[in-house]
């Protein structure tokens, strides 16, 4: 097969080679970030509920937003393949540094925990970007001259959903075999399996090298120099107030960044000797690059509600019934796995259900719009923490009157949030990947890939600052006491629920003048 040859349907086996990787990858980081609040809880590191939960944030949030970063290296110095192969090592040894850890963890300092998880989410701030751009540079679909508009953008949203697919099948395998596996056998062998996990995607992505598409970098120096000038040049339009409406020429020309790179060397000159059209082109993308910016702040309360499921509703889960039967106890990190369940069941549903659906009410041939989608998603969200807080109250209670309430009573909450995770996560990853132009598209995951890395820092600032206001001098409990007979998560939980309510209002209102 030539390399980015594609077949007459469906998706080419490079492609298929890089969904496979993704999704063992996802089982390899949820195998180890799902259950990371019980181990660092529990007997053997003994971090307090609070602490636990936003050590977790934290160190979600860098995994997160060190993307953000690498993928402007990845799409103007580096080209993903050598990106995705040295960021891969990083990342298993991270792995097995942080097994040896788990073995070692009776005489290692608690500080020590931060060498191995670091090296983790460096690996992993140059892998996942890289590694979904790749798969769908894989496509070819800027090469494939013979492909009208609907059949590229059918083929774009196919690998999408496959990808989306393939990750949370992994996802699902890493919350609920690992999760399982640590409880029962140990955090070493619980460990210890993510990083063979790993290495063997490593072997698998190798084998797949020669039916890859590999394209060159083409940027240079002044790519990102010019961008940032454009950029600090834009802002200062902003607050000097002399933004003057687009032409409809500058229109074109954003349009055809779609098409173009950013800036094409000239044989035979210096990149002093830069054209005016180049310059042009670089505000044009620093203009969409900061169009972005309104809807990605408002999306980061989105993000912060997804932290709950692997911080909060873990503990929860630990207080609750989680017994099934007379001796199988259900580890509560397990329930995660709801959420990956419900995206795989309900994946195939959007688009033979859900889609028909909003054709018929909304009389238009198109569904919903990509932002619509991740509007849809936020309100399910909010319900989900109305929800838990419900959820929540109820348990109080029944501990006050000397029964513990079922873990199953969670279920609801995770199965609303997987099935928003359907409309906004989805939804957020075909927004930021289609409204950049093509030589960012790196840059374009990375910036889907940061809500949640800024998110999570939220959710350890909001933890602190409600720790801060809510801690009683007589008792010294605040809503995040340890003594979970003592806390009053619910209140948090309504807490979430009325500032993603205010974020979903202002995001409404921006998507209303967005073109």
């Amino acid at each position: 097969m030539v390399p980015g040859k594609k077949a007459s349907q469906g998706l080419s086996k490079a492609c298929a080679i890089v969904i496979v990787v993704a999704s063992v990858e996802r089982f390899a980081f949820k195998g180890v970030s799902s259950n990371l609040v019980t181990y660092l809880s529990g007997s053997h590191v003994k971090m307090g509920a609070a602490a636990a939960a936003k050590f977790v944030s934290s160190w979600n949030g860098v995994t997160s937003m060190l993307p953000l970063v690498t993928s402007v290296l990845v799409d103007s110095c580096w080209d993903r393949y050598s990106t995705i192969t040295s960021s891969s090592l990083l990342y298993i040894v991270g792995l097995v540094l942080l097994t040896s850890w788990a073995l070692l963890d009776a005489w290692m300092p608690i500080y020590t925990l931060f060498f191995p998880l670091c090296l983790i989410s460096i690996g992993l701030g140059g892998y996942n970007p890289s590694l979904q751009a790749f798969g769908a540079d894989q496509l070819g679909l800027e090469e494939d001259l013979s492909c009208g508009k609907e059949e590229k953008n059918s083929k774009k949203s196919l690998f999408f959903q496959w990808w989306y697919f393939g990750i949370c099948t992994g996802s699902f395998l890493g919350n609920s075999i690992m999760s399982y596996i640590q409880d029962n056998f140990g955090w070493v062998l619980g460990f210890s399996i993510p990083a063979a996990a790993m290495a063997a995607s490593v072997v698998c992505f190798s084998c797949g090298s020669v039916l890859y598409v590999k394209k060159e970098v083409k940027a240079t120096r002044w790519q990102i120099e010019s961008i940032t000038q454009s950029m600090k040049a834009y802002i200062s339009k902003i607050f000097n107030k002399k933004i003057s409406l687009p032409s409809s020429e500058d229109d074109l020309i954003e349009l055809e960044l779609q098409e173009k790179s950013l800036c094409e060397d000239i044989d035979g000159k210096k990149e002093a000797e830069l054209s005016t059209s180049d310059m042009h082109n670089a505000e044009s993308i620093a203009r969409v690059t900061l169009k972005l910016m309104p809807i990605w702040v408002m999306l980061l309360m989105f993000a912060v509600i997804f932290q709950q499921p692997s911080t909060f509703f873990t503990n929860q889960g630990m207080v609750m019934n989680h017994s099934l039967g007379t001796r199988f106890l259900i580890p509560p990190a397990m329930l995660q796995s709801v959420i990956t369940i419900s995206i795989i069941t309900m994946m195939p549903l959007y688009d033979k259900l859900m889609i028909p659906f909003f054709r018929f009410v909304l009389r238009d041939s198109k569904g919903i719009t990509v932002l619509q989608r991740i509007g849809i998603g936020m309100l399910l969200s909010i319900a989900a923490m109305i929800i838990a807080a419900t959820v929540e109250t109820k348990r109080i209670q029944a501990t006050k009157r000397g029964d513990q309430l079922s873990i199953f009573w969670l279920l609801p909450q995770y199965i609303l949030l997987g099935i928003s995770d359907i409309f906004t996560v989805v939804g957020m990853q075909e927004f930021f990947y289609s409204q950049v132009p093509k030589t960012m598209r790196t840059i374009g995951i990375g910036l889907y890939l940061s809500i949640f890395g800024v998110g999570s820092f939220i959710s350890a600032l909001l933890i602190s600052l409600v720790e801060m206001f809510t801690t009683t001098c007589e008792r010294g409990c605040s809503w995040f006491s340890d003594d979970m007979r003592e806390a009053k998560l619910y209140n948090y939980y309504w807490l979430l629920a009325l500032l993603a309510s205010a974020s979903f209002v202002i995001f409404s209102f921006i998507c209303k003048y967005y073109e």
